[in-house]
């Protein structure tokens, strides 16, 4: 007979409910992220994004949010919170690519 529902039940940390994996999708996470920043940054300062691809970055942006729908799916926290911050940069430089070299702004 187990006895476990006897014992003190010790709360839960966040450090307790994060594997060795989930450490490694941070880790990945935080490096694919922060891959996007300098590009955003140059886009910014250039106020030029000619050389971006539209379709590309339509089509990265869309997989983004595919992978935040399938991160919500499985739970996994990695996927979740670095999809977001990279949804948020991809667009920028998406938004800004429009705003910089959109054939929309040019004066008649």
């Amino acid at each position: 007979m187990y006895i476990n529902s006897l014992s003190p039940k010790k709360e839960k940390t966040l450090m307790d409910s994060i594997s060795s994996i989930d450490i490694l999708g941070l880790i990945a996470g935080t490096l694919t992220t922060i891959a996007f920043v300098p590009q955003l940054i140059k886009v910014w300062k250039s106020k030029s994004a000619k050389d971006i691809s539209y379709g590309m970055f339509i089509l990265f942006v869309t997989g983004i949010v595919l992978w935040e729908i399938y991160g919500w799916g499985i739970h996994s926290l990695p996927v979740i919170l670095f999809n977001v911050i990279t949804f948020i940069l991809g667009l920028s430089i998406l938004i800004l690519k429009f705003i910089f070299d959109g054939e929309f702004l040019q004066k008649s």
